[in-house]
């Protein structure tokens, strides 16, 4: 119920003065003239918190018009009030003293009524920072989920548009902040190709007899590597993917301020973007790894081994600890944390079955077990031959390495050193000491081998795809790829994970071609072959000089 109409109104004054410097105020004869003096409004507000009798005015305006204008808005405000809670007369009271004070606008009573229903302070001024701060602390997501919200917050959102008050961002501000990274990835980029040109400047390259560079030229290439050292250093772009997924936690956190009353209007939502699609995964041909070994550039952002390409990995990798774990994934397309967190228990080599239960997550270097991400993607999938053999023979090396481990840490405490026994986690693949193996220790072991091999670079992710296009070749369909690799729809496999192997799709083109019966071609390919060993008569027919005979 709205508290009570108190006293208040509009009146002319003006600055004149008499003989004597006062005011005359509303005593000047010249008020009556349109064009002498201005506008003022007086409101009587309700008490503050401390009991004080408090009166809003304001001065200046140039026609009554305006100032009745104000005085509205405020008597409106003054009407949210209500007898029965002195507490929120006592917050519009600060509310307009404070307006008064800065000589701010004075804001529509939908907004204070929104602030009051939300239990927002009614002269809060919180920043889009502040606002992002408190809703990543209160989200109760995934952990890696929301490290990743904390990580666009700190290095993009923050930084961009975290001066701007929550109830005044728009899609102005909001797309600026998108075309400013498109900027700053064009300095990246110019940055990025200097560097690159610099370092081929530092570089000495004797000629057919060898030998050492002169005097002349060493004293050149040290000041060239001088002036490397004083460049920016290599960065990455922010891609349209990753824009799409800062603008998705910008959205997230608006629509909660929204369901907090604190705005009503989400400008993320009308940000254009470009559409940054899933890219396509793209095969290691002899030509992509030529023109990468002279460029130093990939074709896309995600590569894939041929299968001769995998054969050379696999070859180089046997004698890692990891042999294992790198045939898996790559015949059967685990990922990585899944991988590193599967337990013995939910492996059964005599089914060939396997079911990633759990996985290891890493989160600023800190590892953590949590459970898959999605239900779909702890679903059981089917082991070949080869990965069963594979991983008895892994079985059975962890089992001496434990009993080796137990032994050598049996005799340093005979030494009188603290040496724990072999830690059982139960996991598939561990460290040395049987605690949980670090994702990023496979990673770097992935990456000695392929390069120890000389293969062209792949992610230790790529091997997942490499998973599904052999899955494909094999004879599965798409459907056959999605179970395989465990998503949630048979839309994401699609876009991403189907790149063919070239014999399979020469292969499959030649099987289409073959199913469409054409009697003339048949015809004209046997009288080919009938002419073939005949030597055709000068001027004969079929020659193109008879115009009946074309």
């Amino acid at each position: 119920m709205p508290g009570p109409r108190r006293a208040g109104g509009i009146s002319k004054r003006c600055e004149c003065r008499d003989t004597g410097g006062r005011r005359l105020g509303a005593k000047c004869p010249q008020l009556p003239k349109r064009s002498h003096g201005n506008y003022q409004l007086r409101q009587e507000l309700p008490p503050d918190s401390q009991g004080n009798r408090k009166t809003f005015r304001r001065t200046g305006y140039a026609t009554s018009k305006d100032a009745q204008g104000d005085l509205d808005k405020i008597r409106a405000i003054l009407d949210l009030g209500d007898d029965e809670d002195p507490h929120r007369g006592h917050q519009i009271t600060d509310l307009l003293m404070r307006v008064m004070s800065d000589r701010s606008s004075i804001p529509d009573a939908a907004e204070v009524k929104r602030r009051l229903a939300g239990g927002v302070a009614l002269d809060s001024d919180m920043t889009v920072g502040e606002w992002l701060d408190m809703w990543v602390a209160a989200k109760k997501t995934k952990r890696l989920t929301t490290s990743g919200y904390a990580s666009h917050i700190r290095v993009h959102l923050k930084p961009g548009l975290g001066h701007y008050r929550l109830d005044r961002l728009n899609v102005g501000h909001t797309q600026a902040f998108f075309d400013a990274i498109d900027d700053q990835n064009e300095v990246v980029r110019a940055e990025n190709a200097a560097r690159r040109e610099q370092e081929a400047r530092c570089k000495w390259r004797p000629g057919t007899k060898g030998g050492r560079p002169s005097p002349e030229v060493s004293e050149r290439l040290a000041a060239e590597r001088e002036n490397l050292k004083a460049m920016p250093p290599y960065r990455k772009v922010t891609g349209a993917a990753t824009k799409q997924r800062i603008r998705a936690t910008l959205r997230a956190a608006l629509n909660a301020a929204i369901r907090k009353q604190l705005i009503t209007f989400n400008p993320a939502e009308w940000v254009e973007l470009e559409s940054g699609k899933r890219p396509k995964a793209k095969l290691w041909t002899p030509q992509h790894v030529e023109h990468w070994r002279r460029t130093g550039e990939k074709p896309s952002a995600v590569m894939v081994w041929t299968p001769n390409q995998l054969g050379v990995f696999l070859d180089e990798a046997e004698g890692s600890r990891l042999y294992s774990f790198f045939h898996l994934i790559a015949l059967r397309g685990l990922r990585r944390g899944e991988g590193v967190g599967q337990d013995w228990r939910n492996v059964d080599l005599d089914a060939g079955l396997i079911t990633p239960a759990k996985a290891l997550v890493v989160d600023n270097w800190e590892v953590f077990e949590d459970d898959p991400k999605t239900e779909e993607s702890a679903a059981t999938i089917a082991l070949d031959s080869l990965n069963v053999a594979v991983l008895r023979e892994h079985r059975e090396r962890q089992c001496a390495d434990r009993d080796e481990w137990n032994r050598h840490a049996a005799e340093e405490r005979v030494r009188g050193k603290d040496v724990a026994d072999w830690v059982d986690t139960g996991k598939v693949w561990t460290d040395v000491d049987g605690t949980w193996l670090h994702p990023e220790k496979v990673s770097d072991e992935f990456r000695r081998i392929y390069r120890r091999a000389g293969l062209p670079p792949i992610s230790l992710r790529d091997l997942r795809h490499l998973a599904a296009t052999l899955t494909h070749a094999g004879g599965g369909d798409i459907f056959a790829v999605k179970k395989v690799l465990r998503h949630s729809t048979i839309q994401l496999t699609g876009d991403t994970y189907t790149e063919l192997l070239e014999e399979v799709d020469r292969g499959i083109a030649e099987k289409a071609a073959a199913l469409v019966p054409r009697a003339r071609r048949a015809n004209s390919a046997e009288s080919l072959e009938g002419s073939a060993d005949a030597e055709p008569a000068a001027g004969g027919e079929g020659d193109g000089s008879d115009p009946a005979s074309a």
